[in-house]
Formats: structure tokens, C-alpha cells, sequence
């Protein structure tokens, strides 16, 4: 080519690049700018938020105020958030996600006027107020839509379905936000393109819809915490691309666990808090890409299947608080990118396999709460990377390996509630990491060792047999805020000094030790924010002077020491207040209004109450007794608060009248006045306390009638009224089935007469047919306040300082009762205890007796019972005191069983009697007497019966010997031999009933 033709071909070059870049700065200029309207509309947008930090708070990205630079005159396609269209400058983008914004979004907002925009992201912001309203429904041209955790609320508007072209779609954590019955079905159904949809905690309130798994571009689904329920669908889920499936928190979505084919992808499942059920099956190991498997609360049950362990790639397994048994699978070894293994709270069982020390990423090891025994392995060495180990709550055993090495970074060490011995090894004592140490409810032996870092913030060593002094390491623990060494054979003499540097201490717990303990005044800012102290069952003496917690302290236990008084009062802002069983004298304390819980019983406190107790308004149990109080009740003391349940002023010298008025709606469970010198009347407005269970008036000088009405309280269950002056006639209930409750009653030593109230009797439901198996709790009361009671049982005064919730009792002795045992007493077939002795009662022993079955005390003594003891008492395998000295039984006394067990006393003063133990022998050493109500129909001399009896050999021999009877009147050698003789023939006719019963 000539040089001519190239010349002109680089002048055309030339030419053409400066034509193409002249063009290029001209697109680029004309992309700068975006449409006035639009800048416009986006400081409008600016001026309808306020701006402040804290809205953004759950941003999990850096946060900044993005709108805080967008200026009028600049280009809105720079500004920070702001994206638009290279060609036509609109805004096609708006992400102002933790931008710290907050206000309402109208109807009418400027948000709405970006037609053109393909993405939204508002998350992590405040929008209180604002619903997602049909605006958001006309971005036509939307892909992705985030409004999570911005505060919308309300009805989610139905025309959010109609953006067609929406790949992604996120509105989760706005709590009070919610679809309408067929929003979310439009949405599944419109939303064709979805790839990822995430809704958690909106509140949907539907079944899981079927088509959501027919979505082969699903990548992503998380509807964890919406209302889903019913059944999830039992089939093969073909999803190729999801990574995500989230369903947790749906309490009644149930079914079984979601099968995977092997062409999957997921990442993380999370079917937590539902109602998923039956066994792990083995497709499971299927999900060979998972990381995450968090099944916990869920009622999954049987073993885990050896197939997980083809799941190499898991991370995270969460298995807890499910019904998982069995032992762990050796298969497990595989999973060696595991870092956080938890188990806990299931029934798993055997010893924990070696493979487990061997996955080497474990950073959270928890299998606590199952049946795990065993020992520790020494290979437990190998996990280096843990940060928190927690075995506790099972069986293991043994002594903690001696020589472990190289846990730099384990924070928390959990072996409490196991079966431990020996001593602490020496590592635990130099972890430069740890923050948690448990070892409480073991049996570990020996002294605390001292801590070699000073990185401890919780301690708890209680419930061993650790002994010698408290380590001084502990004292250094600046960060401590947790020391609970109770329950051990600690001792030694603490200063009160020491404490000085556990400034950040909260919970300091050291009862039931040998400890005393050496205050000293001049340290006023101890302990300055301690919330607990425990110091009960210890030695400490003399006065109280440790000076600490003024502002914070709320629960302080002193009880079980030798305390004789406070120079200060450490309970400013106290609510529970334990001073119980101590030497403290003088006048009564005034609780501070907090007070929750007070108690000074057993001390020897004096003076009478002040009415300034009644301004603790907050009060719930108020526990007296056992001091020298005296003086009047304030008459305050019923109703000064409602939610006050229990007010214990048992043993003291309170004389007047129990207050009369009681507050409507109140709270009372327990009332005990017993032992004192109270007088007057039941108070009548007792019949409004409702939720009372326990009231013990015995052992004062009330003088009234028997308090009928305290049968209309639904959930009394111990009445005490004994050693008063109670009196006359029990008489019949005025409403029906009275003292339905009622399970320990004591009327003793009163001057109550008349027949027993055999329609009370009948209407104690609670003495009958109890299911001990299924009772639920063990004692009367709660965790603040145990009930006690004082009873005569077996014939000895015994105080029940708890009362079992399945103990029944009746006392109706020393009083003026008269007539016959109401056979109903059989019915009552739940009681242990039964007392009508010192009475005047008649007749015979009810052979209805023989149905209590579980009784282990009867005490009819001093009365005038007569007739035999009937044979079906031996029966009674429970009886463990009898007494029926002091009337006029005669006969044979049964043998078996039981009976061989009581001695003389049970049956002296009644002459009649004869055979073991009684040095008075019978004339035959042939069997007991027949029973009451055979015998009563030959008491009249005369009966057709023995004339009867000669019917086969004769009716001239068999009219001989009536006539014999009649006029001889009933010689006794006769009437041995047909007493015998019927006794013979009611045995075999007893017999055949029983055959045919079995038959039958």
C-alpha cells in the first residue's frame, strides 16, 4: 500500500475516534443527570424521615445515615443508596437498608414515584406505623423487594401479588404485620419467578401450601414463626437449587421429617419448635451438601440413623430438647468439619463414644440432660478448639482425667448433676480462658485449689464434700459475678474485707457450711452490686454489721445462725427477707415496703406488731412464728394486701380476736394462728378467701360453733380447730358436697356432741381414690414457702415441717361424740390416719374399715364400742398403730399380718378380749369370732336360722334345740358351737361368692 493510501487511512482513524469519543463524553455527560422530578422526589422522601442511630440497632451490615448527603442541585444517581438507568436516568434502584431512618410511609408517599424501580431494600430501619399498602403493588417492574425488620405492620395489601416479576422477596421480622386468608395463596400462586422468598415471624395462619415445593427455582424459603399448620406433604421433594428451608417456630405444622432426593443442594434446614415427629429417616443422608441441621424442640424420637454420617459436610447440628434415645453412632467420626455438636435434653444412654474426642473442630459440645454414664476419657484432651463443653445432668462417674492439656480456649466448663468423685484436677484450676466453672451435685472431695487467671466470672462447686477454706484466688476475681459454694464442709473464718474486689459480684451463695464469719465497718461500698447473699446454716454469731448492697440487694438469707441482731439494716429495697431460726430479740422489725418474703420465726422477738407493717403492700409471705410476740392483732392484717398468701403467726402470745375482715380478691393460701390466745369467733368474711388451702386455728380460746360455711372454700385442704372451745352439734351441711378439698381435719379436744357428721364424711372427696402415681408435686406450698402442720399421729404429737400432698388424716378425739361409726367411713379409703378416741360412741366397728386400705394409724380408744374386732381387719397391711384400749370389746382378738405386731396396750380395758397379746387366753384355740353382723342376729336369743340348721337331720332335733334356746336364754355352750358353726358355713358361702365372682 502506498504511503499516500495510509495516510489517508490514519486521517480516517483519526477522525473516527474523535467522532466515537466525542460521542462517548456525550452519553457519559447525559447519564449524570438524573430526571428532575425524580431528584426531587427523593428529597421529599428525605424530609418524611428523622434520622437517628438507634433505629438501625439490628443491622447486621455497618450502618450510616445514607440520606444525610443527598444535597438539591447535586445528581441524585451519585447520592449514596441511589442507582439509575445508563440510558434513561431513572432511578432503578433504592437501597436504604440500615440507614437509621424513621417514620411513617403514607399511601401517598414519594416512594411511590419511581415507576421504574427493579429494586427495593428498606431493611433494618423504623417504620413504625406503616403497613405495606397496595403503593408497593405498583412497581410493575420490581425484582427484589426487602422490607425485614422495619416495623410494618398490619394487613400486608393483596396487590404486593401482582408484582410478577419479583425474584426475590423478603418481609421478615415484622412482627405485627400479617396476610389476609387468601393474600399469601395469591402470593404463592402469582409469584411464579420466585427464587428467594422469606417471611419469618409474618403472620400467615395457613396450611403449608403444596405447590411452594413444585418451585424448581427456589433457592431460598423461610417461613419460620408465620402459623403454619397441619401437615407438611409426604412425598420426595425435587428442589435442585434450594440452599435454605426454614419452617421453625410453626407449632403445629407437623409430619414426618422432609425427604430429599440425592439431587439436592441444601445448606441449612431449620425445622425447630414444630410439630415434626417420628424417626430421622435414612435419606437423610441424602443432604450431603448441609452445614446446618437444627431440629431442637421438635418430638423426633428413636435413634439417630448410621446415615448421617454421610453428611461431611455439616457444621452444625442442634438435636436437643427432642426425644431422641439410644446410643450415639459411631458413624458420627465422619462429620470432621463439625464445629458445634448439641444433644442436650433428650434420653440418650451409654457411654459417650470415643469418636466423639476425636472431631477436632468441636468449638460447642453439649450433651447434657440425657443418661449418659461412663467415665471421662483422657482423649478428651484432643478437642483443643472447644469452647464450651458441657456434660451435665447425666450419670457419669469416676474421677475428671488428671492430665489434660491444651484447652487455651475453653470459656465454660458444665459437669454438674452427675456422679463425680475424687478430687479437682489441677487443670480446671489453670484454664487462662475460662469464664464458667460447674461442678455442683457431684461428690468431688478434697480443698479448692487456687486459680492460677483471674478470668472467672461464674463459680458453682455446691452440693459436694469439698472441706478446707475458701481458695484466696477467689477473691481477686474482679469480672466475678457468680459464687455459689453452698452444701459442703467448707470452714474457716471470712472477713468481710476480702470481698472488696468483687465489685461486680451478684449472686454470692455459701449456705450449709462450717463458715463464720468477721465483719468490719469501715468497708461501706462492698459488694456494691450484689443482688443475692446466702449465708444460711453457718456459724456466724452476734451482730449483723456487713454493711453491703444498700441499693441492690434483694434477697438475703441469714436463717440457721446464731444472729442476735443489725447494727444496720441491709434492706432497703429487699423482697426477700429470711431471717428465721436465729437469736434475734427485741421488737419486731418492720419489713421494707418491697418485702415479698419475711420471715423471723423461731427467735425471741417480743413487743407486738406494729400497724406500719401493713404498708408493706407488696408482701406475700409474712412468717412470724415461734417468738414471744403479744398484744392485739392490727386489724389491718387481712386486708392491707391482696397479693399476700401466706401469714404464719404460730406460737406467740397474741390474745383479742383474729381480724375480721378480709380483702375481696385476695391471695390467701395459708393461715396459721395456732398456739396463741386468740378468742372470739371465726371470722365470717373468711368464706371470700377463696384460694385458701391451709387454716389452723388450733390451740386458742375461740368459742363458736362448727364453722360449716369454710365448705364452700373450692380448695381448703387442712382444717385445724383443735384445743379450743368449739362446741355443739356438727350437724348436716348446708350446701351440697361440702369440704370437697378437705384432706387433713382436726376437731381434738373440743366440746363438740352429737352424732359424727356422717354427711361430711360423705362429701370428702379427697380422702377417696387417690392415684398417688399421678399426683404432680410432692408438698403443699411452693418454692418461697413450704406448709407445716402439727398433728397427733400414731399416738405421738408430731410437727410435719412439709405436708405430702397425698397425706390424709381425721382427728375427732376428746370431744363429746356419741352413737355409732357411720359405716361411710370405709369409703374414705385414701386415709392414713383415723383418731375418734375419748369420745362416747356406740356399737360396733364398722367392717367397712377393712376398705382402708392404706391407713397406718386407728385410734378408737375411751369410748363404748362393743362387739368383736372384726377378722377383716388383718387386712389392713398398712397399720402400723392400733388402739383400742378403753371399751367393751369382747371375743377373740384376730390374728395375722399386722395384729402380730401390737402389743398389750392396744387392747387393755376391755375384759372381754382374749388371745395375743393378752395374758387373758380363750377356751379354744379355734379361729376367730364371725363377724358383727352375723352376731347381731342371735343377740335377740331366738333365730329361725338354728332352727334351720336341723332341717337335714330332722325337724324334731332342730325345734328341740330352738326351744332349747328360747327358754334357757341362750346358754353359752350352745352358742359356741352354732357360732361356730355359722361362722363355718358364711366362710364357705364367702367362698363360693369369691369362685363365682372369679367366674363370673
Amino acid at each position: 500500500m502506498s504511503e499516500h493510501h495510509l495516510l489517508l487511512c490514519f486521517l480516517f482513524f483519526l477522525s473516527f475516534s474523535q467522532i466515537l469519543l466525542s460521542s462517548c463524553f456525550s452519553f457519559s455527560n447525559s447519564t449524570k443527570i438524573c430526571p428532575h422530578g425524580q431528584s426531587l422526589a427523593l428529597l421529599h422522601l428525605k424530609k418524611s424521615f428523622s434520622i437517628k442511630k438507634s433505629h438501625s440497632r439490628n443491622c447486621k451490615f455497618p450502618s450510616y445515615p445514607k440520606t444525610e448527603h443527598w444535597k438539591e442541585g447535586s445528581d441524585c444517581c451519585s447520592w449514596d443508596g441511589v442507582s439509575c438507568d445508563l440510558v434513561s436516568g431513572h432511578v432503578i434502584e433504592l437501597d436504604l437498608s440500615c440507614s437509621w431512618l424513621s417514620g411513617t410511609i403514607h399511601s401517598n408517599s414519594a416512594l411511590f414515584r419511581f415507576p421504574h424501580l427493579q429494586r427495593l431494600n428498606l431493611a433494618f430501619n423504623d417504620f413504625s406505623g406503616s403497613s405495606v399498602s397496595a403503593g408497593f403493588g405498583r412497581f410493575s417492574s420490581l425484582t427484589h423487594l426487602n422490607l425485614s425488620e422495619s416495623g410494618f405492620s398490619g394487613l400486608i395489601s393483596p396487590e404486593i401479588s401482582h408484582l410478577s416479576n419479583l425474584v426475590s422477596l423478603d418481609l421478615s421480622r415484622n412482627w405485627d404485620a400479617e396476610f389476609s386468608l387468601l393474600g399469601f395463596d395469591s402470593l404463592v400462586q402469582n409469584l411464579t419467578k420466585l427464587q428467594k422468598l422469606r417471611l419469618r415471624s409474618i403472620s400467615i395462619s395457613s396450611i403449608f401450601p403444596n405447590s411452594l415445593l413444585n418451585r424448581s427455582s427456589l433457592i431460598s424459603l423461610d417461613l419460620s414463626d408465620c402459623g403454619l399448620y397441619g401437615t407438611f406433604p409426604d412425598k420426595d421433594i425435587h428442589l435442585p437449587k434450594l440452599e435454605l428451608l426454614s419452617l421453625g417456630g410453626n407449632y403445629d405444622l407437623g409430619g414426618n421429617f422432609p425427604r430429599f432426593s440425592e439431587n439436592n443442594s441444601l445448606i441449612y434446614l431449620h425445622l425447630s419448635f414444630t410439630n415434626f415427629n417420628g424417626e430421622l429417616p435414612a435419606s437423610i443422608g441424602n443432604l450431603k451438601s448441609l452445614q446446618t441441621l437444627s431440629l431442637f424442640e421438635c418430638p423426633f424420637s428413636g435413634s439417630i440413623p448410621s446415615s448421617i454420617s454421610n453428611l461431611k459436610s455439616l457444621q452444625i447440628l442442634l438435636l436437643f430438647d427432642c426425644q431422641f434415645l439410644g446410643s450415639i453412632p459411631a458413624s458420627l467420626e465422619n462429620l470432621t468439619q463439625i464445629t458445634s455438636l448439641i444433644l442436650f435434653g433428650n434420653h440418650f444412654s451409654g457411654k459417650i463414644p470415643n469418636v466423639i474426642y476425636n472431631l477436632r473442630n468441636l468449638i460447642l459440645l453439649d450433651l447434657s440432660g440425657n443418661n449418659f454414664s461412663g467415665q471421662i476419657p483422657p482423649s478428651i484432651g484432643n478437642l483443643t478448639n472447644l469452647y464450651q463443653l458441657d456434660f451435665s445432668d447425666n450419670q457419669l462417674e469416676g474421677a475428671i482425667p488428671s492430665h489434660v492439656n491444651g484447652f487455651s480456649s475453653l470459656s465454660s466448663v458444665r459437669l454438674g448433676y452427675n456422679l463425680f468423685n475424687g478430687t479437682i484436677p489441677s487443670w480446671l484450676y489453670t484454664l487462662p480462658s475460662l469464664v464458667e466453672l460447674d461442678l455442683s451435685h457431684n461428690k468431688f472431695t478434697g480443698h479448692i485449689g487456687e486459680f492460677q487467671f483471674d478470668s472467672l466470672e461464674k463459680i458453682d462447686l455446691s452440693m459436694n464434700e469439698l472441706h478446707g477454706s475458701i481458695p484466696t484466688s477467689i477473691f481477686e476475681f474482679v469480672n466475678l459475678s457468680s459464687l455459689k459454694l453452698f452444701s459442703n464442709n467448707l470452714s474457716g473464718v471470712l472477713e468481710t474485707s476480702k470481698f472488696e474486689k468483687l465489685i461486680n459480684l451478684i449472686d454470692l451463695v455459701l449456705s450449709n457450711n462450717m463458715l463464720s464469719l468477721t465483719m468490719s465497718v469501715h468497708s461501706n461500698s462492698l459488694l456494691p452490686n450484689i443482688q443475692t447473699l446466702d449465708l444460711s446454716h453457718n456459724n456466724i454469731s452476734g451482730m449483723f454489721s456487713w454493711n453491703m448492697g444498700k441499693d441492690t440487694l434483694y434477697r438475703l438469707n441469714l436463717s440457721y445462725n446464731s444472729i442476735s441482731g443489725f447494727e444496720m439494716k441491709p434492706w432497703k429495697s429487699m423482697q426477700i427477707l429470711d431471717l428465721h431460726s436465729n437469736l434475734l430479740q427485741g421488737p419486731l422489725p418492720t419489713p421494707p415496703k418491697s418485702s415479698f418474703f419475711f420471715s423471723v420465726s423461731h427467735n425471741k422477738l417480743s413487743g407486738e406488731i406494729s400497724p406500719l407493717i401493713c404498708k408493706a403492700s407488696s408482701i406475700g409471705v409474712l412468717d412470724l412464728s415461734h417468738n414471744n410476740l403479744g398484744g392485739m392483732l392490727p386489724h389491718c392484717l387481712g386486708n392491707f394486701s391482696k397479693d399476700i398468701s401466706v401469714l404464719n403467726l404460730r406460737r406467740n402470745q397474741f390474745h383479742g380476736i383474729i381480724p375480721q375482715t378480709f380483702l375481696k380478691g385476695n391471695s390467701f393460701r395459708t393461715l396459721d394462728f395456732n398456739s396463741n390466745q386468740l378468742e372470739g369467733l371465726v371470722p365470717r368474711s373468711l368464706i371470700i378467701c377463696k384460694e385458701l388451702e391451709v387454716l389452723n386455728l388450733g390451740n386458742n380460746k375461740i368459742n363458736d360453733t362448727f364453722p360449716h360455711w369454710l365448705g364452700a372454700l373450692p380448695k381448703l385442704q387442712v382444717l385445724v380447730l383443735r384445743s379450743n372451745q368449739f362446741h355443739g352439734h356438727i350437724g348436716v351441711p348446708k350446701i351440697k358436697s361440702p369440704f370437697m378439698s378437705l384432706r387433713i381435719i382436726d376437731l381434738a379436744h373440743n366440746d363438740f356432741e352429737g352424732d359424727l357428721p356422717e354427711m361430711y364424711l360423705r362429701s370428702l372427696q379427697a380422702t377417696m381414690n387417690i392415684d398417688e402415681g399421678n399426683m404432680t408435686g410432692g408438698y403443699m406450698g411452693d418454692n418461697n414457702y413450704q406448709d407445716s402442720v402439727k398433728l397427733t399421729i400414731k399416738g405421738s404429737e408430731i410437727e410435719f415441717v412439709k405436708i405430702l400432698n397425698t397425706f390424709t388424716t381425721i382427728d375427732f378425739s376428746s370431744n363429746k361424740f356419741q352413737g355409732v361409726i357411720p359405716e361411710c367411713i370405709g369409703n374414705l379409703n385414701s386415709l392414713r390416719g383415723l383418731n375418734l378416741s375419748h369420745n362416747y360412741l356406740t356399737g360396733y366397728i364398722p367392717l367397712s374399715f377393712k376398705n382402708l386400705k392404706i391407713l397406718e394409724s386407728l385410734d378408737l380408744s375411751s369410748n363404748k364400742l362393743s362387739g368383736r374386732i372384726p377378722q377383716e381387719l388383718t387386712s389392713l397391711t398398712f397399720l402400723e398403730v392400733l388402739n383400742l384400749s378403753q371399751n367393751h370389746l369382747i371375743g377373740f382378738i384376730p390374728q395375722g399380718s399386722q395384729f402380730q405386731t401390737f402389743g398389750n396396750d392396744s387392747y387393755y380395758g376391755n375384759p372381754g378380749l382374749c388371745g395375743f397379746p393378752l395374758s387373758n387366753r380363750c377356751t379354744t384355740d379355734e379361729i376367730p369370732y364371725p363377724s358383727q353382723e352375723i352376731e347381731a342376729k342371735f343377740e335377740s336369743g331366738f333365730d329361725w336360722k338354728i332352727t334351720l340348721m336341723g332341717y337335714g337331720c330332722g325337724l324334731v332335733i332342730g325345734l328341740s334345740l330352738g326351744c332349747l334356746i328360747f327358754v334357757s336364754g341362750k346358754p353359752e355352750w350352745l352358742v359356741w358351737i352354732i357360732d361356730k358353726n355359722i361362722h363355718k358355713i358364711v366362710r364357705n358361702k364367702r367362698s363360693t361368692r369369691g369362685r363365682g365372682a372369679r367366674i363370673s
